[in-house]
């Protein structure tokens, strides 16, 4: 009997000895920055000249690890391995490969800290925030071992006097797996895990910022016993090493996880069959997001403040959930625009390895350089009420941003800018609120603060997101609880962390049989 699927708690920092042992935590990955990290192809260890350098985003002197960079030769020889071994591994049983899951996260729980210590360091989380990020990841492994579990048993179909018949799931081959690095170890897991307890092969091609926490996982997965060739760990150019294996014909499926740019051009370049290729590529693409918090004027205005504040600014706004957007009637803006600017000056700006840092660094240069063109459009497009302010000088640091009085169609209302800025709009009514959170290319998350329950009932049917809120904020989706997944240019709505997320990494089967 498997124990029912339960959430994993968040740590209480509050508590003295959880804080204490989240800091011995730290100690002992500090030491062990600046390792080198091999590819694994074959089960075999495989060390490159060429590296990729993870450094430390609030601390660009500090490097997080060294990772064997793949090449082409390195992504066919992959490819292989992972070809072979696939013959094998689609012959467990259901069962078996959700136990190789559950021993995984409990040997992920007993470090819980310490690979929060690594996004910590890799991507400048803070604490909470870290600690939230391992946290699903072990949801990841336990829902996703629970359901595969029950999907191994296949689906109730009819039969008739003198036929049998059945309807099972079978796995399609070889997944490349494209993970992010804002959530460099939940989402990574749960892309690479869901392909493997459904019976596929996996290669992992970790996002270039974070590959450590990836390096490190795949190691838990060798030590859970996964066979040689089921996981080839290969880190490397996207031009390269990406490009390469979603043309490959031997690719059966494809999950990525990043930019709108990225993932339509992979959803275009996966359709084209190649020479060889006897099978239609399966295409998971969750892109991302410009999402909108309503706020209506019969709501509970503290609440909207700090939904829309924690919304935004939570892990810098570096999530493709966070809350870019507020939409707040006329009646309530002022007073809602008020509180939020006061919020904003609250939080605590800095490096993340104190407990008492609300919001750490943004990921790189590039992305410091992008934000900050960013709000340089927003100056002229609209107020500045907060913020503004950037300093790359030892690490990626922006401060917590907010821009009122933007017009719907503005740049900074339209387009994603990945970081610690919202912007306000105002809206004469209820129904032009909607019209405004719906007027970008984009479907992912979005929140509704209203007491008004035929505006509840409204927004249930016309808002289009794939994860929609009310009376609180549109990030935090948890497994299990809010499967996720979006709209329009956000992706291929896949609801990751749900019942049906399974389904698309298999193939459903037919089995009939005459008496």
């Amino acid at each position: 009997m498997v124990v029912p699927y339960k959430h994993e708690p968040f740590t209480d920092f509050t508590v003295k000895e959880n804080k204490k042992a989240f800091e011995e935590a730290l100690k002992l990955v500090k030491e062990e920055l600046g390792k080198d990290h091999d590819l694994l192809i074959n089960g075999e260890r495989v060390s490159t000249e060429d590296k990729i350098v993870s450094i430390n985003p609030a601390n660009k002197e500090q490097v997080v690890g060294r990772v064997s960079k793949a090449t082409k030769e390195h992504a066919e020889r992959a490819i292989q391995a992972a070809d072979e071994a696939f013959e094998g591994w689609r012959k467990w049983s259901a069962r078996s490969r959700a136990e190789l899951l559950f021993r995984a996260a409990a040997i992920v729980r007993r470090r819980k800290h310490e690979f929060s210590a690594y996004l910590v360091y890799e991507a400048g989380k803070p604490w909470k925030e870290a600690d939230a990020d391992t946290a699903e990841a072990i949801d990841f492994m336990e829902y996703y071992a629970r359901q595969m579990i029950e999907l191994g048993e296949g689906k109730a179909i009819e039969s008739r006097p003198g036929e049998q018949n059945r309807y099972v799931y079978t796995p399609s081959g070889v997944a490349l797996v494209i993970p992010p690095w804002n959530f460099a170890f939940a989402i990574m897991a749960g892309t690479a895990v869901a392909p493997l307890v459904t019976g596929n092969t996996v290669l992992l091609k970790p996002a270039s910022a974070t590959p450590v926490v990836a390096a490190k996982f795949v190691e838990v997965l060798e030590e859970a016993g996964l066979p040689k060739g089921v996981l080839n760990f290969v880190p490397g150019s996207g031009a390269e090493v990406g490009d390469y294996l979603v043309d490959h014909p031997k690719t059966s499926i494809i999950t990525f996880t990043g930019s709108r740019e990225v993932g339509t051009r992979i959803y275009e370049r996966a359709a084209k069959v190649q020479p060889g290729q006897q099978h239609l590529k399966r295409v998971i693409v969750e892109m991302g997001g410009k999402d909108t918090i309503v706020v209506d004027k019969d709501a509970d205005l503290e609440l909207a403040a700090q939904a829309i504040v924690v919304s935004a600014f939570g892990f810098s706004g570096q999530k493709c959930s966070a809350g870019s957007r507020a939409v707040i009637l006329k009646e309530v803006y002022d007073q809602v625009r008020d509180r939020v600017v006061e919020l904003t000056n609250e939080l605590t700006l800095g490096e993340t390895t104190g407990p008492d840092v609300y919001m750490g660094p943004v990921i790189d240069q590039a992305s410091f350089d992008k934000i900050m063109s960013y709000i340089e459009i927003g100056k002229e497009e609209g107020r500045l009420v907060a913020g503004g302010e950037g300093d790359d000088s030892k690490g990626y640091f922006i401060k917590p941003t907010v821009f009122a009085d933007l017009a719907p169609k503005s740049r900074m209302q339209q387009e994603e800018i990945f970081g610690p800025v919202v912007c306000l709009t105002k809206a004469d009514n209820f129904d032009e609120a909607i019209e405004i959170a719906n007027n970008t290319e984009y479907g992912l998350t979005g929140a509704v603060i209203t007491n008004n329950r035929a505006h509840i009932e409204q927004a249930k049917m016309d808002f289009h997101v794939g994860n929609l809120y009310f009376n609180r904020n549109c990030t935090g989706a948890i497994v299990g609880y809010h499967p996720f997944g979006g709209f329009k240019m956000s992706g291929t709505d896949s609801k990751a962390g749900g019942p049906d997320y399974l389904g698309l990494h298999m193939q459903a089967k037919t089995v009939s049989e005459m008496f």
